[in-house]
């Protein structure tokens, strides 16, 4: 394991040191132990460089807010470690890196696969949720449902080592990156940009996943030119876990193949070895945190062109993406679903002035704005949009006793009778809200 300096990741490199370089990034809640039964065959044929999300598997608790960032990151590790051109398989979040990365750094990313992986991961309202259960509960919900996102149900029946090694590993997970984490998920959304993906592609899924399932490869595979697909029979979201030698032999397969050369030719390494080495025994579980072996089963189941600066959005599109950010997909799409040719021209001024004007200034930060909100709210009475944005605050990252505290501060300086029907509404939604689903 390395240090880690600030702005980078923490890593772990196996394999030669002069062969190609092949990165593997973790799905969200885990560590790089989940490629623990990829590496005794691939290291034969590459430098395999692993990776940690920030505050994941004991890596500094320093939060990153955005895809982008995470990918920032490991790019800056890369360099730490004289690396410029790598293949590169993520799977889930991991896999949301590889493709920006193949998008903002093409020259660098000679082929990518992207396993168990979406060009959009759900809806913003799904992971925004999860931070709130989180802020709300810690990470033992989270932990608790691993299991049941990550395996097929006879594989977890059937491993309960693995299953118990997945639980401690979300559990032991730090809340602000985990939620950290779950906002750049919500945000990324790259579905029109598919077509500029150059690498060598391939879209990897288990059969029964029911997080990223063969839908959204499918979604991929139809968006990146020649991208090729690849279904993992018996495996949910954790396919390099629950079927290892399937998806090792489908990442050599691919990696061996479909390797791009580089712009320069004489740098990085085009040409791969044919011969696949027989993969090593597994190893047992250890304290680090790596995986058990399984339980015995009757059968097997650019540099170059300068950027151009952004064109600011007018105040419309800006009011919008922060509507949605603030109240959720749902809410903001209901409210416009309701509009009519009477109401159209309110919504738009709306949500050009308030929110793309008023909210986007740099004055307060979210959680302040969406503090003054509530107390606002609940002065004048106005308990359906009190609601929304209790929701809304909840997501802006106040907690629970956060949001009392404004409501008693707000019941001292504006009336006991506006606080009092303020905490019903809001205390309906918290409850809603923090309780962990199933």
């Amino acid at each position: 394991m390395s240090e880690t300096p600030k702005n980078t990741l923490q890593y772990r490199s196996d394999g030669p040191k002069d062969a190609p370089v092949l990165v593997l990034g973790p799905s969200l809640g885990t560590t790089w132990h989940m490629w623990d039964r990829q590496i005794p065959e691939l290291a034969g044929n590459w430098r395999v460089v692993r990776f940690d999300l920030p505050g994941h598997g004991g890596a500094p608790a320093q939060p990153a807010h955005s895809i982008a960032e995470l990918g920032d990151r490991l790019i800056a590790t890369l360099d730490g470690l004289g690396v410029q051109r790598f293949g590169y398989a993520g799977c889930s979040i991991g896999g949301a890196i590889g493709a920006d990365l193949a998008l903002r750094h093409p020259h660098r990313v000679a082929s990518l696969a992207l396993v168990a992986a979406s060009p959009r991961f759900g809806t913003a309202d799904e992971f925004r949720q999860r931070g709130v259960i989180v802020r709300a509960n810690g990470m033992d919900p989270m932990a608790r449902s691993a299991p049941e996102r990550w395996f097929t149900p006879a594989y977890a029946a059937a491993q309960p080592a693995i299953v118990e090694w997945a639980v401690q590993m979300v559990r032991t997970t730090d809340p602000a990156c985990y939620i950290a984490a779950c906002e750049a998920l919500a945000a990324f959304d790259i579905r029109a940009e598919l077509g500029r993906i150059t690498a060598p592609t391939l879209a990897l899924v288990g059969a029964e996943d029911r997080v990223t399932g063969p839908g959204d490869a499918r979604t991929l595979v139809a968006g990146i030119p020649g991208a090729g697909l690849a279904v993992v029979p018996g495996a949910s979201h954790l396919a390099p876990v629950e079927q290892p030698a399937a998806v090792t032999d489908l990442l050599v397969r691919h990696f061996s193949t479909a390797w791009q050369a580089a712009p320069d030719s004489s740098t990085g390494h085009i040409a791969l070895p044919a011969s696949l080495a027989v993969p090593a025994p597994m190893a047992p579980m250890a304290s680090d945190g790596s995986l058990a072996p399984e339980a015995p089963a009757e059968e097997a189941a650019s540099a170059g062109a300068p950027v151009e600066p952004p064109v600011p959005p007018d105040a419309y599109e800006l009011g919008m993406k922060i509507r949605r950010e603030v109240l959720g997909d749902a809410h903001v799409d209901a409210e416009t679903a309701a509009a009519d040719a009477f109401s159209t021209d309110f919504d738009e001024l709306t949500t050009r002035h308030s929110w793309g004007e008023v909210w986007a200034r740099d004055g307060l930060d979210r959680r302040t704005r969406a503090a003054v909100a509530l107390a606002a709210l609940a002065t004048g009475g106005h308990l359906d949009d009190l609601a929304a944005h209790t929701l809304a605050a909840l997501r802006a990252g106040l907690t629970p006793d956060e949001i009392k505290e404004v409501l008693l501060q707000t019941g001292v300086y504006c009336g006991v009778p506006a606080a009092n029907a303020a905490f019903r509404v809001v205390g309906a939604v918290i409850r809603e809200e923090t309780t962990p689903r199933g």
